[in-house]
């Protein structure tokens, strides 16, 4: 445990930091696999509107540091890629 105050504060807001991490990339993980439970059932109006959400919810992580650009980039043209084939 940390004895000066500034350390004792650090330990708490990275706390709450990483329970927000924690929350933002469960939600991406969802709205993905969201999309993947769609595409595979091959309910393409459906999937097109879980992609949209997915794709939406993959920005907003990259806004928040929580994905690489590039990773995201990744994950958005495997997204449409999947989706293109239906």
């Amino acid at each position: 445990m940390p004895n000066i105050k500034s350390a004792k504060k650090r330990v708490l807001v990275s706390k709450a930091q990483n329970e927000m991490n924690k929350a933002a990339k469960s939600l991406l993980k969802t709205n993905i696999k969201k999309f993947q439970s769609a595409a595979e059932t091959g309910d393409k109006d459906a999937a097109a509107a879980a992609a949209k959400v997915a794709v939406a919810t993959i920005d907003k992580s990259v806004g928040k540091g929580i994905l690489h650009k590039n990773t995201a980039a990744r994950k958005k043209s495997s997204i449409a890629l999947k989706l293109n084939s239906l």
